[in-house]
């Protein structure tokens, strides 16, 4: 196809490897070769090579395309003005077990909502994807077809919760405990890598934490080690999942998973936010942030859609202090990264009670390299 070269934007954000860091370079290049940046600096002198295309730059800012890690595109978009402002008062105000249940989306209406969805990461700079959803036929062609690059993780659990009541969660248990489903889940994923795009690939994603027994959380795991994938899994999401953890195992949801040995740098977990020490989990240990930074763990941070039901991680920026690697996901529409990225810094301030808790840099970074990373 030959390079093509944006000349003299009037800003690039550029990552500089000797500092680590990225930094603002002003009237700067940026060229690429097919899908590699081959050079950002001033003054680059492009080659006249056929298919060689020069795009002028001026009144434009140049960033790194934003890496979203926790998404559900097929599933969320028909929820607007749906779950704004519904929780169940029995369940410390979550909407996962009474109302989310109640609007699900078909086969016929996946697909449309993928691409509702996608367009509005797109327009928000978003070129990397993770979509943590329900299969449904053609699904990695409908995400192939926008151009996005897009992490297929089919989600497969051995139980799924309800409520009869409003104020206690149930859990109807399968008989093969989901390990039919993981077996599908792990062939869509070989088609994801495979797909002639070159821009699909995979992660294994047992749905959550009190969905999955122990024995398909270690194998799931196993597996996508053994096939070199990441694997994420959504755990300390809510108080009921918390309690449920606790009386289950006697650990909250983060020791649990340490114990069974899932954490780790191939490991992301969604939303670490109901940890040892949160002010709402009054627990007698303060380990779990520790532990997903000794590991390596990265959590995604997806502060949206839970300030909306009146609960937040306490706080982002403890967790990078102490090592955490975090990345963002758009966890509900709309699919906005960087109207996400600003709850990011702003409800990290709330939480702490100060203005230096996350700074904007803490944001971008999240948004770019933590994702990348994990």
């Amino acid at each position: 196809m030959g390079q093509t070269v944006i000349k003299k934007a009037d800003w690039v954000v550029a990552w500089d490897p000797k500092e680590s860091r990225h930094r603002y370079l002003e009237n700067a290049d940026l060229a690429f070769d097919g899908d590699c940046i081959v050079y950002v600096g001033r003054d680059y002198r492009a080659g006249t090579g056929a298919g060689d295309e020069t795009i002028d730059g001026r009144g434009t800012m140049i960033i790194p395309g934003l890496v979203d890690i926790h998404s559900h595109l097929a599933h969320e978009p028909i929820n607007k003005g749906y779950t704004d402002e519904t929780g169940s008062r029995g369940l410390y105000n979550s909407n996962l077990y009474e109302y989310m249940p109640t609007m699900v989306g078909d086969e016929e209406a996946a697909p449309w909502q993928t691409r509702l969805a996608t367009a509005e990461l797109l327009m928000s700079g978003v070129t990397t994807v993770v979509d943590l959803s329900i299969p449904y036929p053609n699904w990695i062609d409908t995400l192939a077809e926008s151009g996005i690059r897009a992490c297929i993780a089919p989600m497969f659990r051995s139980a799924r919760w309800f409520t009869r009541n409003g104020h206690a969660v149930e859990y109807d248990w399968l008989p093969d405990q989901g390990f039919g489903a993981m077996e599908k889940s792990l062939q869509i994923l070989e088609l994801a890598e495979n797909h002639s795009s070159g821009r699909m690939f995979g992660m294994v994603c047992p749905a959550q934490i009190d969905t999955c027994s122990p024995e398909l959380l270690q194998t799931s795991y196993r597996e996508a080690n053994k096939r070199g994938l990441r694997w994420q899994t959504h755990a300390a999401q809510s108080l009921p999942e918390f309690h449920e953890i606790t009386r289950r195992h006697g650990l909250t949801p983060i020791q649990w998973l340490e114990k069974l040995g899932v954490l780790g740098s191939t490991t992301i977990v969604g939303h670490a936010i109901f940890v040892d020490d949160h002010p709402d989990t009054h627990w007698s240990t303060a380990r779990d942030v520790g532990l997903l930074a000794e590991s390596k763990t990265t959590v995604a941070h997806c502060p949206t859609v839970f300030m909306r039901r009146g609960m937040a991680l306490c706080h982002v920026g403890r967790y990078l202090e102490a090592g955490v690697n975090i990345g963002i996901g758009t966890d509900t529409y709309p699919h906005n990264m960087i109207e996400e990225m600003r709850h990011v810094g702003y409800v990290s301030r709330l939480m702490a009670g100060h203005p230096r808790a996350t700074t904007t840099a803490d944001v971008f970074n999240a948004a770019t390299i933590g994702g990348a990373r994990a």
